[in-house]
């Protein structure tokens, strides 16, 4: 991650804090989804802080700081277990789908792109994470890897 996205994550409650809620709730659903029933599921999820946006940013900053620290201290880390990288070929959040690609080519693990997805693919395309999830614990499974 660049330093400028280091010093974002660390400072995305404050961010957050000043956002417009309704902006914000906008911005949020149409961010991790493309489809209407991703959107609608990340909206109904940001609706339970409609009450107390303060609260949603809170936590919001709480995870980016807790990602970021992580980040800083650069440990060295290696997946010792069989993994799968799945991405949505619309991921907009953040540098996700470099970061992705990045992982893919210096670890050598495996990457699936879902088509006409964002970052919450998985509510996007679910049939198809599913069924890539399901390929991959049955070519796993008959290897005799054990993760």
């Amino acid at each position: 991650m660049t330093a400028v996205e280091i010093w974002l994550l660390e400072r995305a409650e404050p961010l957050y804090k000043i956002y417009p809620w309704k902006v914000l709730l906008r911005a949020g659903s149409r961010g991790c989804a493309e489809t209407d029933y991703g959107q609608n599921l990340m909206r109904k999820m940001m609706m339970s802080y409609d009450s107390d946006p303060e609260e949603y940013a809170r936590l919001a900053g709480f995870g980016y700081r807790m990602l970021a620290e992580a980040i800083k201290a650069d440990l060295p880390y290696r997946i010792s277990c069989p993994a799968l990288l799945i991405c949505g070929e619309k991921d907009k959040a953040g540098s996700a789908k470099s970061y992705n690609k990045k992982w893919h080519q210096r670890d050598g693990l495996p990457l699936k792109w879902i088509k006409n997805a964002g970052h919450n693919s998985n509510t996007d395309q679910p049939d198809e994470v599913n069924r890539l999830i399901e390929k991959f614990f049955s070519e796993v499974d008959g290897k005799g890897v054990s993760g």
